[in-house]
Order: structure tokens, then sequence, then C-alpha cells
């Protein structure tokens, strides 16, 4: 195991950086949300994984192209105009109300004249961002252990998905829910979802419009004291539960209905890459074979 790539990151550690940063990713991807044009499942609002930390990737306003960048190594919110324009924003404890107002009038001061929704979603009693005087610490070193997290399981996600020839998602951070993940399809339609608790119910409508087993990472909270892997599949088939996944310290949270893996059991394993892969590449079969998937089409042999 390299402590160094695979920290070790209970929630009590950084709860107040963890949400505090959560709260900055939002507003970072509603500005995506409105620069973009809409994609299926909402792919066009996410955040990817970098050298340094996540990044919206290109967006453009009319006809010039911009980006956003969290540098979790040197700690900068970096907002970046083509032909030259650069501002780096200090990573540090203020309130997001703050980092809020210093964002938008940046990209007003650059002719980036943009609209977004002020209220964060996917989380209790959601505070307007420019209201939030509540979430203002920040701390490093915590987020630079979390990034180094995401490094590792962006890195193993991405093998995982290259072994899937059918429709299957990029590997990248929902802010919302604030985790990495990465979804295949099987390419048949779904039922309308139900929704969650602090979200639009279209927006789930549009996320699970299709058949997935989606797997991911979520940085932990409720009775999770760390970091979690999971694996679900929607809508979920009969036999799906009863399942025998690997590793062995994988199990079945009937809460969720997610085959959940803590991060602990894989940063300790012998062998943190395979551990994951199993899990991976066993909880997606007990997915596709109980729902029946075309197997033998969809999957590189």
């Amino acid at each position: 195991m390299n402590d160094e790539m695979w920290p070790t990151l209970p929630v009590t550690s950084w709860r107040k950086t963890y949400e505090t940063l959560q709260m900055l990713t939002q507003i970072v991807g509603k500005i995506r949300l409105a620069a973009t044009p809409k994609e299926n499942h909402w792919w066009n609002s996410t955040l990817y994984v970098t050298p340094s930390g996540l990044t919206t990737s290109v967006m453009y306003h009319n006809d010039m192209p911009f980006k956003i960048e969290f540098d979790l190594n040197k700690h900068f919110l970096i907002i970046e105009k083509a032909f030259g324009y650069c501002k780096k924003i200090p990573l540090e404890s203020r309130p997001v109300a703050d980092y809020y107002s210093d964002i938008m009038s940046t990209l007003e001061s650059i002719g980036i004249s943009l609209s977004i929704w002020s209220t964060p979603v996917e989380v209790e009693n959601g505070i307007p961002f420019e209201k939030d005087y509540v979430h203002s610490t920040y701390d490093g070193n915590m987020a630079n252990k979390f990034w180094r997290i995401l490094t590792q399981s962006s890195r193993l996600f991405t093998e995982f998905r290259s072994w899937f020839l059918g429709k299957v998602s990029p590997v990248h951070f929902f802010w919302g829910a604030f985790d990495l993940a990465v979804t295949r399809f099987s390419g048949r339609g779904a039922p309308v979802h139900p929704g969650v608790p602090n979200c639009p119910k279209h927006v789930m409508v549009e996320a699970y419009s299709h058949e997935v087993s989606s797997c991911g990472l979520w940085p932990g909270g409720g009775p999770f004291k760390g970091p979690v892997y999971y694996s679900y599949s929607y809508p979920e088939p009969q036999g799906f539960k009863e399942a025998q996944v690997k590793p062995a310290e994988a199990y079945y949270e009937s809460s969720l209905g997610e085959f959940i893996l803590p991060y602990e059991i894989v940063r300790t394993s012998e062998s943190p890459d395979q551990s994951l892969l199993s899990f991976l590449q066993s909880t997606y079969e007990a997915a596709a074979s109980a729902a029946k998937w075309e197997r033998n089409v969809l999957e590189r042999q």
C-alpha cells in the first residue's frame, strides 16, 4: 500500500472542508451547466479529475473559450479565458458567499455573463450561495488527500471503462452528490425514476432514462465513517442483491440499494488495484447477468 497515493481520510477529519468544497464545486458545476449544450444524462454538467485537481474542461461563452479549475495542490480556484486572461482565487477559509461574489464578478468583468440557480442541490437545507456564511472552512491538506483518492479511483475507473464496448459515460465528478462515477448502459430504456430528496425530479428522470449499471466513489457521511465505493443497477433486477461479489468485504446495503466496498478495505489491501477492479467487475456482472444484458455484444472479449 502507498499511503501517499492511497491516503486515509475519515469524514471527521475534514467534514467542514468537505462541505465547503462541495458548495464551491456546485457553483462551478452550475456555471458549466449554464455554459454548455445539454447532453444526455446531464453529462455536460460534470467536472473531471486532472493532475492537480478538478476542471470543467473547455466551455464557451458565445465564441470565447474559457474554463474553471480547482488546483488542490497549490490551492487556487483558477478562471482562465482564451488569449491570455487568468485569475487565481486562493482556496482558503472564507465564506462561500464571498467565493460566489468573486467568481461571478470575475466572469462578468471578462465579458462572460451567466445566470445560475444559486441554491445547492442534493443537500439538506441548502443555503443560497450568496447567503452562505456557514460554510467557510478550507484545509488544504485534507482537500489534497481527497484529490489523491480521486486520482487513483479515476485511473482504475478508466481501466474498467475500457472493457466495455457499449454506451458508457466518461469518468466524471458529479457535484450534486459529490461523487466520482462511471456508468454502463444496456441500451434499453428504463422506468421513470421516482426522484430523490432535495433534487428536482426532472433531473433524475433525465439521469436515469435508460437502464444502467453504475459505480463510483463517495467521500462518506451518515453511517459511513470514510469514503466508500458503490455499485448499483437501475432498475434493480431480481436476484441482483443476492449475488456473490468480490472482494469478500463487499456487501449489499439494503437502505441504499447498492453494493458497498469501504475505501479503507481497498487502501489497506495487498493490491488496491486488484481489490477495486474485482469489485467493479463482479458487481457489474451481477447486474448484467440478472438483467440479461447482451453481454457478448457489449463487452470487450
